[in-house]
């Protein structure tokens, strides 16, 4: 307490403002004094916060994944199928000329095709012909793989020798279910062996070649039966001509029937799965806030606690001088401080938890600093109203009755 001078002198004492040194020292002796209940009862904060910010983390490292992959393979692919005849209601053919058609578009650089194979692909002849596996046997230009971006795995992608001769390049599914480890070994096709010259890497844009066996075109035309029309072109085009070169691939395909030709993007797929990454993680975003809100009221039962063991601290502080106010800023600090520890060691525990989880799922590890600092933020708000009522109890306990019940 200090006395005013002059006019002052006449109003009486008044009582010394308290730092921010001095609010920190008397908030945090009550949490210096019970080490145990800090712990126990940050560790409700704690929870709510790790579990927030992993679920957040895994969601957005997830989608971080999904969006690499997206740079990598890129978002200007189209594949070219039959669609379904307008008459007819039967499926249609490809012209043999639809890829060099498509070739010719302002805009496309490269083009890949495919082709089915009337015919299935076995481990061996002594296996009944109707054990497929799921497995489509696939006619393919050289340009295929360059097109998809994908990658061989093992061995050699088709060439201009291999694809003349029986040799078969295998999906990555293909080359499971058929029990193929390694380029060299050999599968039955259409009545012959044919060498299994590489093995592909999974291909996310095009999953349909990871379940196929993939010959080449003049093989599958003089070995296999094949007619020679595609059943699907690939065609990659320049970012800024993906519109385009989209509504310009029907009537140039087909002049007379447009709409006899599908044209679908494959990456739509991961865009939207990139999008929705993370929509099932509202419900445990709900349990984290809800473990919040109940790390919330335990630090107000702790609070409250320690207004009652304290009120002989409380009362002789009032009778030195300290003011309502001090007294509500005490216990609110104090409040405070326990929240936010508990907010710290929740938002390492919850890092902690998506750096675990992406080394050992393969992603890359993202902790948005808006899910940090908004978690933070929400233990401090929650530390405040926790601390309101304890503090406003506290400051209207009467210095004399305080003391005389101690």
């Amino acid at each position: 307490m200090r006395r005013g001078t002059g006019r002052g002198a006449r109003r009486g004492l008044r009582p010394a403002r308290l730092g921010p040194g001095d609010v920190l020292h008397v908030g945090s002796a009550g949490l210096r004094s019970r080490p145990v209940r800090v712990v126990l009862s940050a560790l409700g904060i704690a929870i709510g916060i790790a579990t927030m910010i992993a679920v957040v983390g895994i969601s957005s490292s997830s989608q971080a994944k999904l969006l690499r992959e997206l740079d990598r393979l890129g978002t200007n692919l189209m594949v070219i199928t039959p669609g379904e005849s307008m008459w007819s209601g039967q499926d249609t053919k490809l012209p043999k000329e639809s890829p060099g058609m498509v070739g010719r578009i302002a805009g496309v650089e490269q083009v890949g095709t495919t082709g089915l194979v009337p015919q299935s692909v076995r481990r061996s002849e002594n296996i009944s012909p109707d054990e497929t596996g799921g497995i489509a046997v696939l006619a393919a230009r050289d340009q295929l793989l360059e097109t998809l971006r994908a990658k061989v795995r093992s061995g050699a992608w088709l060439n201009g020798a291999t694809a003349r001769y029986p040799s078969v390049v295998l999906g990555d599914v293909a080359a499971r279910r058929l029990g193929i480890t390694a380029p060299g070994q050999q599968v039955f096709i259409g009545g012959r062996y044919f060498t299994v010259t590489g093995i592909l890497d999974p291909v996310p844009l095009a999953p349909e070649i990871e379940r196929a066996a993939l010959v080449g075109w003049d093989a599958a035309e003089r070995l296999l039966g094949f007619d020679g029309h595609p059943t699907a072109v690939y065609e990659r085009s320049a970012d800024g001509a993906v519109g385009s070169v989209r509504e310009l691939i029907p009537p140039t395909v087909n002049p007379q029937s447009p709409t006899s030709v599908s044209v679908t993007d494959p990456s739509a797929a991961l865009q939207a799965k990139a999008a929705t990454e993370g929509a099932f993680s509202t419900l445990l975003l709900g349990l984290g806030g809800i473990a919040l809100l109940v790390g919330g009221v335990g630090v107000a039962n702790t609070m409250i606690i320690s207004v009652l063991e304290r009120r002989h601290e409380i009362g002789l502080r009032r009778s030195l001088g300290a003011t309502k106010g001090q007294v509500r800023i005490q216990f609110v600090t104090e409040s405070l401080l326990l929240s936010g520890l508990g907010g710290v060691a929740g938002i390492a525990l919850g890092a902690g938890a998506v750096a675990a989880y992406a080394a050992a799922a393969g992603l890359p590890w993202v902790v948005p600093l808006w899910a940090v600092s908004g978690g933070f933020a929400a233990t401090l708000a929650i530390g405040t109203v926790a601390g309101l009522y304890p503090a406003v109890r506290a400051a209207r306990l009467s210095p004399t009755l305080a003391l005389h019940a101690a």
